[in-house]
């Protein structure tokens, strides 16, 4: 599939479809909705906290972090003091929980975080740490999709930190699809939608993109 520079980077919402609120790419509304009933099945109430996300989205996410007002945290949740760092390591930090803009997974409509909303207790706010998949609320619903995501050709690209994206039990990805997204999206595709853009930071990131790409744009777990 040809896909355009503004699909790949968030810039268009062409190949999406609503579903219930949600954008989902068109090619895998059907092996979601699959999935959604067998979870119902099985007693979990498959629910998106978050799909699709555009690179505006996306940009407002990362300035705001690269400039100090919303918390950048290191791996044990606690919050970096950005004001120490120099501008490649504030990238650093920033890289570890949210993408660079025009280079998510969430821009292609495959990938998306969920929960089961039916396990999540009563006036709980879910905050999509590991350890609510781990030994915390939602432990059942993620090794029920362990076991049965596959099927509907659905993986964990981030099911173990490779030094990239920190591990995340919560984050599906229909393989195939994505796969194709990921092939397209070239480093200078990727560069070129950088340097039109106004991000915070860019010309950093400009130098890094090359380590950028190959550590946190293709460097994902196999299906």
């Amino acid at each position: 599939m040809n896909w355009t520079t503004e699909q790949l980077t968030g810039q268009t919402e062409e190949h999406l479809v609503n579903l219930d609120g949600r954008l989902l790419h068109r090619d895998i509304e059907r092996d979601f909705l699959n999935m959604q009933a067998a979870a119902k099945a099985a007693g979990f109430d498959l629910t998106i906290a978050s799909s699709f996300r555009d690179f505006n989205r996306q940009q407002l996410i990362w300035d705001n972090k690269f400039n100090g007002t919303r918390p950048v945290l290191d791996d044990n949740g606690k919050a970096v003091n950005l004001a120490v760092l120099s501008d490649e390591d504030k990238v650093k930090a920033i890289l570890r929980w949210s993408a660079l803009p025009g280079g998510s997974r969430h821009h292609w409509g495959t990938d998306m975080d969920v929960y089961a909303a039916n396990l999540l207790p009563k006036d709980t706010q879910l905050l999509l740490e590991p350890w609510e998949y781990l030994s915390g609320h939602q432990t059942p619903f993620y090794q029920w999709l362990e076991k049965n995501m596959a099927q509907f050709g659905f993986y964990l690209p981030y099911r173990e930190d490779r030094g990239g994206v920190a591990f995340e039990p919560w984050h599906i990805s229909h393989q195939a699809t994505a796969a194709d997204f990921l092939n397209a999206l070239t480093q200078e595709r990727l560069k070129m939608t950088i340097a039109s853009s106004d991000i915070a930071g860019r010309e950093t990131v400009l130098t890094m993109l090359d380590w950028i790409y190959s550590q946190y744009v293709s460097n994902v777990c196999e299906a």
